[in-house]
């Protein structure tokens, strides 16, 4: 009786700790003020456990996550990048909110960045209107 009793609280315990991780899955995209302007960054991640893996696409391509933790709401990966064979790595760290990620990025010693990420894929660009008839 105690072991059955036990096992259900244990089943419970785990269950109310899965539900409480945030789910990171899927695509989210954010618009980030840098010196050099205005970047959408879109997200696809996908998280097995605790591991997360997944690309970033930048306006200069796609590039692979690496080190990608998920812990509860919060999450973490590196994307590394290569700028005329210079490689440097960008940390991202970020905690979950319903449907926005609250993230900082940090490039060596430059100032972290922080903006939001919402779920879903970035919007696409507005379209260019035709141009006026000639009279």
């Amino acid at each position: 009786m105690f072991k059955k009793f036990g096992l259900a609280v244990l089943f419970l315990a785990l269950g109310s700790v899965a539900a409480l991780a945030a789910d990171f899955n899927g695509k989210w995209s954010a618009t980030v003020e840098t010196p050099r302007g205005t970047q959408t960054l879109t997200f696809d991640f996908h998280v097995d456990g605790t591991t997360l893996t997944g690309k970033v696409t930048t306006p200069r391509g796609e590039m692979d996550i690496s080190e990608g933790k998920v812990d509860g709401d919060n999450i973490s990966f590196a994307q590394v990048m290569n700028f005329n064979g210079n490689e440097f790595k960008m940390l991202y760290t970020g905690k979950a909110s319903g449907d926005t990620i609250n993230f900082t990025r940090q490039a060596g010693d430059r100032p972290a960045m922080t903006f939001v990420a919402k779920r879903g894929a970035a919007a696409a660009p507005p379209a260019t209107p035709p141009p006026a008839p000639q009279q």
